[in-house]
């Protein structure tokens, strides 16, 4: 009978020996969310008290819609994905119930445009689907299988809206029966998981495979049949974005896609040519699309209205907007962003975030979103399977994405896009998107954990 420590043999494990389970940490995440809606309730009384001098009368349903809201996200967590990361579902619920909060206090400047009841609405849909996702979802990679589904559809959703007028100089929008949906912002997910089904299924041919580009470099080009149908799907998408003049979606898709080769094949060229394809891309727009080559005319010059005689524009009521705030801010209800104009509740409302709670609660929502985009690329890297972390960092950086690129638009560091901030703008199509990325992400961190303690899924 061979004995413990000898070479060559095995030792039975103990089976009084107990397993060890991790923490599951569904009560830490309880605490933040109910921290996270007294937050935004605090912030709707103080709106309350700066406009009309007292506490507004639907503070108490606010709480209680968006209370309810986070509790059914929370308990559906806590039954399907015990072992998900605490802190996303309090993220979203904090910068979701933050973006209201903003969007009733400009609805009590423009009280023929309330947006707030409705952007509640798309709120509530977005969170049932948030539920759904979570309960019906058990192993992010039946996912997989819908690979190319997914890219047919998402192809199918951006081609849609140029059968409608456009808006705003842009045919993203399709109008039904009153209310706006945005196709693209589905699209997104959909190209995520397709881009990130394809790489995994051949990350290898990608790496491995192909000529070098130049004798003495070590970037290597993919064969064509490799390569190929990713690519040619990808500029079929963007140039579909080009007609529809969304130059911002573009910059997203051309970014995702850019991101996941690189982390599938781990060849850092990758990101130079990506780099240097998108000035490439973005000076032949802006060059030659009227409506892309207006705004990149008013990047470089905001004040030159101001100097015609005109008035300031919305990039300069937006740098006047920051100005304004300094360090602490003017406080809720205080501030004049609503000077912007139309766009001051969707492409604009980190404006009036920037004015009332200055630098400081400027940094404060940034830190909030740096944090999402991180606990989405750690769930990632701690899984096994290659489809499951190309998808959370594909969807995590599609938040990292839209945030440079609203952000950098609104302070003019970079031309303005017409995109709308996650959780925090108006915009219907936008939350609902952005509630299912959660999801998504919550779904694969429980993967990424439970893996560890010996319950996922084979």
């Amino acid at each position: 009978m061979s004995q413990p420590g000898m070479p060559g043999t095995t030792v039975a494990a103990d089976p009084s020996t107990p397993a060890v389970r991790l923490p599951r940490r569904r009560g830490i995440e309880f605490t933040l969310i109910v921290l996270a809606v007294l937050l935004c309730v605090c912030g709707y009384c103080a709106v309350g008290f700066a406009k009309i001098g007292t506490v507004p009368p639907g503070a108490a349903g606010y709480g209680a819609g968006l209370g309810v809201l986070a509790l059914l996200a929370h308990l559906a967590v806590r039954l399907r994905a015990p072992y998900a990361d605490p802190l996303l579902l309090p993220i979203a619920v904090l910068l979701n119930g933050l973006g209201l909060v903003l969007i009733y206090r400009l609805d009590l400047d423009t009280p023929g445009d309330e947006a707030a009841p409705i952007q509640l609405m798309w709120s509530t849909l977005g969170v049932a689907l948030f539920i759904a996702a979570v309960l019906l979802l058990r192993d992010h990679r039946v996912l997989q299988r819908y690979t190319y589904v997914s890219v047919v559809t998402a192809l199918a959703l951006l081609i849609l809206p140029i059968l409608f007028p456009a808006v705003n100089g842009a045919l993203i929008w399709i109008r039904i029966a009153g209310f706006s949906i945005q196709p693209g912002e589905f699209a997104k997910v959909l190209l995520a998981v397709f881009f990130a089904g394809y790489l995994a299924a051949n990350r290898n041919a990608l790496a491995y495979t192909g000529r070098h580009i130049w004798k003495f470099t070590r970037l290597q080009l993919p064969t064509g049949r490799v390569l190929g149908p990713i690519v040619a799907i990808w500029l079929l998408s963007v140039l579909v974005l080009v007609l529809e003049r969304d130059l911002g979606t573009s910059l997203l898709f051309f970014g995702l896609f850019v991101i996941l080769l690189y982390v599938a094949t781990g060849r850092t060229g990758w990101i130079a040519v990506g780099l240097l394809l998108a000035c490439v891309g973005a000076m032949a727009v802006g060059r030659l699309e009227p409506h892309v080559h207006s705004r990149v005319q008013d990047w470089l010059h905001p004040f030159a209205s101001i100097d015609a005689g005109q008035g300031p524009n919305q990039i300069a009521q937006s740098l006047f907007a920051f100005a304004a705030g300094g360090m602490l801010g003017t406080g809720l209800g205080l501030g004049h962003s609503t000077l912007i104009g139309f766009a001051a509740k969707s492409d604009f409302i980190l404006a009036t975030a920037g004015e009332e709670l200055g630098l400081v609660g400027l940094s404060a929502i940034f830190l909030l979103y740096a944090l999402l985009v991180e606990r989405g690329y750690r769930a990632g890297l701690a899984l096994r399977d290659p489809f499951g972390r190309l998808l959370a960092i594909g969807l995590a950086s599609i938040v990292a994405l839209q945030v440079f690129v609203i952000a950098g638009g609104v302070t003019g560091l970079i031309p303005l896009t017409g995109m709308a901030m996650p959780f925090l703008a108006q915009g219907g199509s936008s939350v609902v998107t952005n509630w299912i990325i959660v999801a998504l992400l919550i779904r694969i961190s429980d993967s990424a954990r439970s893996q560890y303690d010996g319950t996922a899924a084979p």
